[in-house]
């Protein structure tokens, strides 16, 4: 009998193995916070056997396959607004996974680091600045020989909440910006050229001499291209580093987590810096799915908020979520539902 019990109980731990190993997740968007998936996604299959794809499609393409429901989860730079809240078929919640800013990066022979204004920023992304020798530049890099190089502006060509998060800041800090080309996943750039994804971006800057455009952190930092300091709300030219990018994350945040950090208040923070979602429905009973795929994708999700899967975030140059902020997450999870019931306890 004693043997039979214990067959038994191999058989339902064998069974129940099984089932979970065929439970396939699915996510699509964001190219910001790619490096980091793929090595807490990876991680996560090593530990548990969960099969896991992500595709960083962008931002914009993400919350298609989630309105679409094709996948699991989406992944956006950019929260949805109250009105494309409204128009997704279902409701959905917004998880953070961590912070990460958005550099100026450049590719000026022999220069590594220049100092920005907002004004000469947006001048440049507006193409009135055009050339690297300009009175501007020099005016607040005295110390740099500006080569006489025409300018190449570099932006994102597809939905991205890379670009969200830039043109967000450029709106807050230049009332000509916000009247002539505003924020978004997209905008009509009125000077440059197109590159698909901050992988694509950093390539054509690496590539291209006299190219400046804005690329996830992570992306500068790991091809170790030239990144500027920008002047900030207090008046400090900051460096993006992992402290600068933390700080703005550290204020008042709301209980659903869809606000904007760019243009802090901190006098530490880098300006250009903001959370990285993941997009849910908050009720998990669509397309055909089944709760055992429910649980597996929210308990994805919730260990994405441990410390182990934070300090892979580190590793990337992400900065870890605070902590405060980590509660937040981990309240919203526990609000999602299969069937009106909550999935995770």
């Amino acid at each position: 009998m004693k043997k039979i019990g214990l067959f038994l109980a191999f058989v339902l731990v064998s069974a129940a193995a099984f089932c979970q190993s065929e439970i396939s997740l699915s996510g699509a968007g964001a190219t910001f916070p790619l490096p980091f998936y793929n090595m807490a996604f990876e991680q996560y299959t090593k530990t548990t056997g969960q099969k896991i794809s992500y595709g960083g499609v962008g931002s914009g393409a993400g919350i298609k396959s989630l309105s679409d429901k094709v996948v699991d989860f989406g992944a956006s730079d950019a929260f949805l607004s109250d009105k494309e809240l409204s128009a997704m078929p279902a409701s959905v919640v917004h998880i953070p996974t961590c912070s990460g800013a958005v550099v100026v990066a450049f590719n000026l022979p022999g220069v590594e680091a220049i100092k920005l204004t907002p004004a000469v920023l947006v001048d440049i992304f507006m193409g009135k600045i055009k050339n690297w020798n300009n009175p501007a530049l020099k005016k607040l890099n005295p110390t740099i020989k500006f080569p006489n190089l025409e300018m190449t502006v570099v932006y994102r060509s597809d939905g991205s909440g890379t670009t969200n998060m830039f043109t967000d800041y450029l709106t807050k800090v230049s009332k000509e910006w916000a009247a002539k080309l505003g924020s978004g996943k997209t905008v009509n750039w009125l000077t440059g050229i197109g590159a698909k994804g901050n992988p694509g971006v950093a390539g054509t800057i690496s590539q291209t001499k006299g190219a400046i455009g804005y690329v996830g952190s992570e992306y500068s930092f790991a091809q170790k291209i030239a990144t500027a300091y920008i002047q900030n709300k207090s008046g400090k030219f900051i460096r993006p580093t992992m402290a600068s990018i933390s700080a703005a994350g550290k204020g008042t945040i709301p209980a659903d987590t869809r606000v904007m950090l760019t243009n802090s208040d901190a006098p530490i923070a880098y300006p250009i810096a903001g959370f990285t979602w993941i997009l849910l429905y908050k009720d998990q009973n669509y397309a055909n799915r089944s709760l055992a795929q429910a649980e597996a994708t929210l308990k994805l999700i919730d260990w994405m908020m441990s410390p182990d899967a934070q300090s892979i975030a580190g590793k990337v140059n992400y900065a870890p979520l605070p902590a405060p902020v980590v509660l937040k997450a981990k309240a919203i999870l526990r609000s999602v539902t299969y069937n009106g019931k909550p999935v995770l306890k």
